[in-house]
């Protein structure tokens, strides 16, 4: 059937999608230094730590921004 190729092409970009997620959080941290880029909002008074990343945020919506655009043009 048409309409199951159709969903079973987003099935496939969201399970690639997913993964590529799961690496980056994973692996994020120690290769690419997310979460402690420079904008990073750290905060520690005591037994209180507020953290907020910022810089972080920002970056991965840019990355995402542009991965989503690429696809929509496909």
């Amino acid at each position: 059937m048409p309409g199951f190729e159709g969903l079973g092409r987003i099935l496939i970009y969201l399970g690639l999608f997913l993964v590529l997620i799961g690496l980056l959080m994973v692996l994020g941290g120690r290769v690419f230094g997310l979460g402690r880029l420079p904008g990073d909002i750290l905060i520690r008074r005591g037994n209180f730590t507020f953290y907020f990343p910022l810089a972080t945020s920002l970056l991965l919506s840019l990355i995402l921004t542009l991965v989503f655009s690429w696809l929509a043009r496909r």
